[in-house]
């Protein structure tokens, strides 16, 4: 079997005679002799090293092996139609990664206003668990991140800052609070994702800084932190984002807040990071 050998003109030529039912109107069909037909799919069947029709004087039928290979053929045509339609028509589709939490208490409206005012472009939301959002990955076309990119590759533009909190067991003593300061919090444990978290212990001054445990999952976080065991610090979009029994988030006065960036790749950027830049900006802007 050679796979250098199948080629799309070939499955497109399987395809064809199996649904017109005869060589001669495959050939129609393609635009080409019956000839240029009957030659195409040998060379499919001496690819694949099987055989792929039945031929008889009346009629052609797919073998238990073509009917195998023409229903992965119809699959990869279909594919590969959508990729051209997808890459023709202007992007009819936009995704959005994010690590965390999305957009917080803009989630919801982002969404709605998006379809309202570009109807034509489908936005998806991806969760992804990396320092890119999945936009290093290609999992999305832009990414919500709420920390700075060192990698040139990428471009971002800041659409909103949040409020850093503090995320506490609902029996800590300082639940009880309406908010809280850094000088409280030092000589607990806080749990943290270097990866893709915006909370390093560079936030308290040097002589005060607290112990670390690291994870990756945001479920994990929200566990461990109802137990008591430790403390976390994040944006004010995961409390919105993701309420939890038995944790409570308390703002954080003298922390700075979290800028929250939308970034794209610099030499390619989707054509409605725009759009979704002046949106996003938008409803930052009305806390």
């Amino acid at each position: 079997m050679s796979r250098e050998g199948v080629g799309l003109r070939q499955l497109r030529c399987l395809v064809a005679i199996v649904d017109e039912g005869s060589f001669t109107d495959a050939a129609i069909a393609l635009g080409v002799s019956q000839a240029a037909v009957s030659r195409t799919l040998a060379s499919l069947e001496r690819a694949l090293g099987v055989r792929l029709l039945r031929r008889t004087s009346r009629q052609v039928a797919p073998t238990a092996t073509g009917l195998r290979v023409l229903t992965q053929a119809r699959r990869v045509l279909a594919e590969v139609d959508d990729l051209v339609r997808t890459a023709t028509s202007g992007h009819s589709s936009l995704r959005i990664g994010y690590a965390w939490s999305a957009l917080g208490r803009h989630t919801s409206a982002f969404q709605r206003r998006w379809s309202q005012a570009h109807p034509e472009t489908d936005l998806h939301l991806v969760r992804v668990n990396s320092a890119t959002a999945g936009l290093a990955e290609g999992a999305c076309d832009l990414a919500v991140l709420r920390r700075p990119l060192e990698d040139r590759r990428f471009d971002s533009a800041i659409i909103g800052l949040e409020r850093r909190l503090c995320a506490l067991a609902a029996d800590d003593p300082l639940a009880g609070r309406r908010s809280v300061r850094l000088a409280d919090l030092g000589g607990r444990t806080f749990l943290i994702d270097r990866r893709t978290g915006t909370t390093t212990t560079d936030l308290w001054p040097p002589d005060s800084r607290p112990a670390t445990e690291e994870t990756h999952d945001v479920d994990d976080w929200l566990t461990v932190i109802s137990s008591g065991r430790c403390a976390g610090m994040t944006a004010e979009s995961t409390a919105h984002q993701y309420p939890r029994p038995g944790v409570v988030y308390r703002p954080v006065r003298d922390a700075e807040p979290v800028a929250v960036r939308l970034t794209w790749w610099r030499d390619d950027p989707h054509p409605s990071t725009q759009p979704a830049i002046e949106l996003l900006t938008a409803l930052y802007r009305r806390d």
